[in-house]
């Protein structure tokens, strides 16, 4: 026997088990009745001057009355909020405890619509109040209060209700523990969710669908997709039938996983396990490829829903224009924008902000600001999500000025900048040259609350360099400590960048030695930076040096790294070099562009080499680049400096034929 059962029994156990639920529910456990509580102040009109039933009325009316005493009840109960005290309860619910004992599934009405309305601690405390007053409680009513658990997130109240239970000599049924997986899963607990679906077979409990279909949406929130098709597939061995809710589940958790295939494996396989999907399956469907990036395939979803008798809604049409933003297919996005109000649906916040992401990623930033000025006539109020996909329209279109004008717009209607509207701005200004107002909005970020993070630093840093600002640069890498951010690859490279335009290489070969020290891998931008900065001040051989040792570094380099060594050969005269750079080049499959022939070809230049320069020229068809002014440029010179002047009249004239 339990140990608290031999200590306390008969009506004190109970009124023991009601100390504990308060305790568990944070109310005191005296539950007298307070003056001047709310329940007090009600005084008169409270349901034992309402509903009092006397000795000469027919049985019919002492139904009737009690059904209006309950309904009084209940919205008394109702009327006191989300977080009333134990008295308030106890005092309103005290002149029916009487007919509950005599009816009680009058209290399981009243608990179940306190469940609907998803008031859980109402509905503890009143489990409570029955059972401090002897009001005998059965399954029903823990099963209702468990559901206002449930519907109301508070995981560690369900499993408090639960694990009471025995002590009232009650026994959990699979309502209870349907109810309680769901509390969890709703919770985020997908251990307890699990633990309590394992538990229930010892329990001589048998776990139904309802069941499975809480403790797999349990695995989906909780991104555990393994486990949720582990569950799918144990329900056959249990007798247990899978239905629309429990696919649409596991599809969910394979969306969340980023496994959409198994999402359309899962979806073509309902028809075999004679499961008819509907619109949540379809939606969880669209949802994975959407985050699979498969625009084609959430298209196809969309357009099998009207054979499967399915009307696609908000959430569907918000998959499908995000999928097809993702791939940056705009136009595909504002057709299905434009199609919704014939199919007779309303575009919300998130179909607007998709539209305006999908323009973004297009280049079409006056079409995303259109729509985002559209939006008011719309009845659709702008978030920080549409203000964000706008301004990056803005930065990536070079329009920094508007991209201000947003930002400044935004607190007029509102919305609240964070850190992805500052940076995206600083960015603009940053494409705009515009150092002077990148900086300026780092410095205002603290004003607006907004705590600046590795992106915003890089952007300013970044707007330093293209501004020749390379002192303000590194004061702004020297700062991020300060304020507990750590620089990353991107900020150094930054830096680096700022360094090698304005000559300093020392200080970018300092930067890039630095690197390991605080934990980061120099990577092919870091390096091709690192090298442009030792080709620019003459130092062929440190940027010869930094590309051979680039393997032993674990960095490929790219197209921009052979150019900068190129270009640091052709500065310093070694045109040999230069030449047996581009011919390893194919060697590690990398393609050569025209800068690489250019370069290429001004090393043979400034080395006297014009008929190397001109087979160059002429190898360039072949390798299907097309010369530009600088390589005409370079080729001429060489001709010239060879002493070949007609060759190079020859190319001179062959210039307006390239353009």
């Amino acid at each position: 026997m339990r140990w608290n059962s031999l200590c306390v029994s008969g009506p004190y156990r109970q009124a023991f088990i009601a100390e504990a639920l308060q305790k568990a529910s944070g109310q005191p456990a005296n539950i007298g009745s307070v003056l001047g509580s709310r329940a007090g102040r009600r005084a008169r009109c409270s349901p034992r001057e309402v509903g009092g039933s006397s000795d000469g009325k027919k049985l019919a009316q002492s139904n009737n009355n009690n059904y209006n005493n309950n309904n009084l009840i209940l919205q008394q109960l109702l009327d006191l909020g989300p977080t009333p005290s134990q008295e308030e309860v106890s005092e309103i619910i005290s002149v029916g405890l009487g007919d509950w004992q005599e009816n009680p599934r009058d209290a399981t009405v009243v608990l179940s619509s306190l469940a609907r309305n998803q008031l859980p601690r109402t509905a503890t405390c009143v489990l409570s109040s029955m059972l401090a007053k002897s009001v005998e409680t059965n399954v029903y009513h823990y099963n209702a209060a468990i559901s206002a658990c449930a519907k109301g997130r508070q995981w560690q109240l369900t499993l408090n209700l639960l694990s009471l239970m025995p002590d009232t000599n009650v026994v959990p049924n699979v309502i209870t523990y349907s109810a309680a997986i769901s509390a969890c899963s709703k919770g985020g607990q997908w251990q307890l969710a699990l633990g309590l679906l394992s538990r229930m077979p010892d329990m001589r409990v048998i776990p139904n669908e309802i069941s499975y279909n809480a403790a797999i949406s349990a695995c989906e929130k909780g991104g555990q997709w393994q486990l949720a098709l582990g569950l799918l597939s144990l329900m056959p061995e249990v007798r247990v039938v899978p239905n629309e809710i429990t696919y649409s589940a596991a599809i969910s958790a394979c969306s969340k996983g980023g496994q959409w295939q198994l999402a359309l494996t899962l979806l073509s396989l309902m028809p075999e396990a004679r499961v008819v999907p509907d619109e949540f399956t379809y939606n969880a469907a669209m949802s994975a490829v959407e985050k699979g990036s498969q625009w084609q395939l959430a298209l196809n979803l969309l357009s099998l829903m009207p054979e499967a008798r399915l009307v696609p809604d908000q959430i569907t049409y918000n998959a499908a224009i995000s999928a097809c933003e993702k791939c940056g297919q705009w136009q595909l996005a504002l057709n299905l924008l434009g199609s919704m109000p014939d199919a007779r649906l309303v575009p919300n916040v998130i179909t607007y902000s998709a539209s305006i992401s999908a323009c973004e990623k297009g280049g079409q930033w006056q079409l995303a600001l259109g729509l985002l000025s559209s939006m008011p006539d719309m009845r659709v109020i702008p978030n920080e999500i549409s203000y964000n996909a706008a301004i990056s329209a803005c930065e990536k279109g070079g329009q920094w000025q508007l991209a201000l004008g947003l930002l400044s717009s935004m607190p007029n209607l509102g919305v609240v900048p964070n850190k992805i509207t500052c940076s995206a701005t600083i960015s603009a200004c940053e494409k705009g040259g515009r150092w002077q107002q990148a900086l300026n909005l780092l410095s205002s970020m603290p004003d607006m609350r907004v705590v600046p993070n590795e992106i915003t630093y890089s952007a300013a840093i970044s707007a330093c360099e293209k501004g020749g600002q390379w002192q303000l640069a590194l004061n702004l890498l020297s700062l991020m400590p300060d304020v507990r951010l750590l620089p990353n690859e991107i900020t150094h490279s930054a830096a680096i960048s700022a360094c090698e335009k304005c000559g300093q290489w020392q200080l970018a070969l300092t930067l890039l030695s630095l690197m390991p020290e605080v934990r980061l891998v120099p990577n092919e931008i870091t390096c091709s930076a690192a090298i442009s900065a030792c080709e620019k001040c003459g130092q062929w051989q440190l940027a010869l040096n930094l590309l051979t040792q680039m393997p032993e570094a674990r960095v490929v380099p790219n197209e921009f790294t052979y150019n900068a060594a190129i270009s640091a050969c052709e500065t310093n005269g070694q045109w040999q070099l230069a030449l047996n750079l581009l011919s390893l080049m194919p060697e590690v499959k990398l393609v050569p562009n025209v800068i690489t022939y250019s370069a290429a070809i001004s090393a043979c230049s400034k080395g006297g080499q014009w008929q190397l320069a001109l087979n160059l020229l002429s190898l360039m068809p072949e390798a299907r680049v097309v010369p530009d002014e600088i390589t005409y440029s370079a080729a001429i010179s060489a001709c010239s400096k060879g002493g070949q002047w007609q060759l190079a009249l020859k190319l001179l004239n062959s210039m307006p034929a390239m353009s």
